[in-house]
């Protein structure tokens, strides 16, 4: 099994089924749990009559809910590198956080009201279940049964690149890899050599012989390399073929600056731009800040008093930096104060380390929990900025990054955002590896961007607020 293209994303097909039946076990568990509670089948009049007017509607409700939640958790990402301790703790969290959740929605819509004891039930039978069939699942993921069989044409450094790359368990779940056919345009042979294979008779020959169900063209000079003839009889056979920069696109949710060339983004899908599209964005881009609003302003009252009572009456609550955004143009960025007044008082910009002398206690909370980045909801409402994008660096280092980085001045083509792909990908970027890194994940977004990656990536920003992912 492979993956899926939805709005742009790739999503893996075996999560989507893991989802898909992680939603019938919480409708089933639903169901189970009213049984037990009523000691067995009830008529219509006598669920009404125990306050559960609609038992389909609110067990599908329980099931739509719980699923979103985990995946808000990170739990449906292939690349989750947690263990069973990290897998443990964000159930727990999704469940809560569903719960919070299904509590609201019950206030708002009486009729789907489920009751506490039944609720209760539902939760640790829900619980119990996911929890036995998570591990069955990543048994199963983790075989080669439910992995695409892939040859490499190619075995210098580009076809190397994919090992290095993709070295864990865990970033090979899609797919196994059966072998590299030598070119003579590569630069030496820089794969593992017994991976090595020479097809006897014509590569669809082979692709046949061993159930291969993609090729990836790697190659490290594609001119007079590429046997095309072959390649299209093997597509047209129904073997997918696949440039390596559409494969890590697809496997990492990134684009590989170092084997990076022009002309692969320029003939690439994506980059599209229409007035609907903007429209659509600037839309999510308000509600999105009123609904957080909504639920964050007793955080950012708990700050505005965290950091005047640890700086005194008359310390700044708010901190304005210069950070440039949409088509290279600079703004001010609002944020809370997380550092002592003054913290770079030379005036010279300086890259966040870890244990920063200069971040205050409060500061140090604030970073945790991304609380220090709220006040950018008024940039979002103004225009500034979107909810979900690149995030906006200051033009210091924007000069010497985008002196350093391919691409980098690339990611002003879209407004910069409070949270966006490179945040719930990869950790704080306090150094210039980071930034490529965080580049990579920015180019892969600035592409591929829709209102459903947006909202994927709105979702999953609450396991790095919860989990201090990547904070600083």
């Amino acid at each position: 099994m492979g993956s899926l293209r939805f709005f742009k994303m790739h999503l893996r097909v075996p999560f989507l089924l893991l989802a898909l039946l992680e939603f019938v076990v919480c409708v089933v568990a639903v169901h189970i749990a009213l049984y037990v509670r009523f000691d067995g089948p009830q008529t219509p009049e006598e669920m009404e009559f125990y306050t559960i007017k609609s038992p389909v509607l609110t067990s599908l409700m329980f099931g739509i809910v719980m699923p979103v939640t985990m995946m808000a958790m990170g739990l449906y990402q292939s690349r989750f590198r947690g263990g069973v301790i990290g897998v443990f703790l964000r159930s727990i969290s999704g469940f809560i956080a569903g719960g919070v959740i299904l509590a609201i929605i019950y206030y708002i819509v009486p009729a789907l009201y489920l009751g506490r004891g039944v609720f209760g039930i539902a939760v640790l039978i829900a619980f119990f279940m996911v929890g036995t069939i998570r591990p069955l699942f990543f048994y199963y993921v983790d075989s080669d049964l439910m992995k695409i069989k892939v040859l490499v044409y190619g075995s210098g450094e580009a076809a190397a690149s994919i090992r290095k790359r993709l070295r864990r368990r865990v970033d090979r779940r899609g797919f196994s890899i059966i072998g590299y056919v030598k070119s003579s345009t590569d630069r030496g042979v820089e794969v593992e050599p017994g991976l090595v294979v020479e097809p006897a008779g014509s590569l669809l020959e082979y692709c046949n012989q061993h159930d291969v169900d993609e090729i990836v063209v790697a190659l490290d000079e594609k001119r007079n390399g590429t046997p095309l003839d072959e390649l299209l009889g093997c597509k047209l056979s129904g073997v997918d073929v696949i440039d390596i920069l559409g494969f890590f696109e697809r496997e990492q949710g990134k684009i590989p600056l170092d084997i990076m060339r022009p002309d692969w983004l320029i003939y690439s899908d994506g980059f599209a731009k229409s007035t609907f599209k903007s429209v659509a964005k600037r839309v999510f881009d308000i509600v999105a800040s009123f609904l957080i609003l909504l639920i964050t302003w007793p955080f950012m009252l708990f700050a505005f008093l965290a950091i005047k009572l640890e700086d005194g009456w008359d310390s700044p609550v708010l901190y304005e930096q210069e950070r440039v955004g949409l088509l290279g143009q600079s703004f001010s960025v609002l944020k809370f104060r997380s550092m002592t007044v003054n913290a770079e008082k030379d005036g010279v910009a300086q890259w966040a380390t870890k244990n920063d002398s200069r971040v205050t206690r409060v500061g140090a909370f604030m970073r945790m929990t991304r609380i220090d980045e709220l006040p950018q909801i008024v940039n979002v409402l103004i225009g500034d900025m979107s909810f979900v994008g690149p995030r906006p660096e200051r033009p210091q280092f924007v000069e010497e990054l985008g002196g350093q980085i391919p691409f980098y001045h690339e990611r002003h083509a879209v407004k910069p955002g409070i949270t966006g792909w490179a945040q719930v990908c990869y950790p704080y970027g306090s150094s210039m590896k980071d930034s490529v890194q965080k580049q990579e994940f920015d180019l892969y977004y600035i592409k591929n961007h829709t209102i459903f990656l947006d909202i994927l990536i709105l979702c999953q920003t609450a396991e790095v607020v919860l989990f201090g992912k990547g904070a600083r």
